[in-house]
């Protein structure tokens, strides 16, 4: 079952959520806790919202988005930050489920795209993504401020 997550869901998304940089190897970047989780989801601002697969009462997966805004089409759209569905249960569907779960959130609210990214060496889930359609942005690349970068380039703000 594919489901809005609720408040009580937190403690299983952030351990997904570390399972997911444990797959993708950077365990030690990932820092987040349940009260960040629960302030980022449930807070007074909202920032991220999220959908939960459920199978036999456990939380499996689970798919972490927030709103972008495409300046060409003029509306929003989902940006998904994170896709995770544990090893055990993989194959039974939840990751098409998630994605559809978000794909109708577009539709409803005429939003124009769904986005995401993932890892170059990620074949597997490259596959999947593809068996759904989903076309490769190869001409963009991401780039990324962090730490001491980030704080050097905001002591210039005026």
């Amino acid at each position: 079952m594919i489901r809005r997550a609720t408040e009580a869901d937190v403690p299983a998304m952030t351990a997904l959520v570390h399972e997911l940089a444990a797959y993708e190897k950077s365990s030690s970047l990932c820092t987040v806790r349940d009260e960040q989780l629960h302030s980022a989801l449930f807070g007074a601002q909202p920032s991220v919202f999220a959908h939960v697969a459920e199978h036999e009462g456990s939380v499996v997966g689970c798919a972490l988005w927030f709103l972008n805004f495409s300046t060409w089409d003029g509306v929003n759209g989902i940006y998904l930050e994170d896709l995770y569905v544990q090893p055990a249960a993989r194959g039974g569907g939840f990751g098409t489920a998630l994605l559809a779960a978000l794909a109708a959130e577009c539709v409803a609210h005429e939003y124009t795209r769904l986005t995401w990214s993932v890892l170059d060496w990620n074949t597997p889930s490259i596959g999947f993504y593809r068996s759904l359609g989903a076309e490769p942005q190869d001409e963009w690349t991401t780039f990324r401020l962090t730490e001491n970068a980030l704080a050097e380039l905001a002591a210039q703000a005026r």
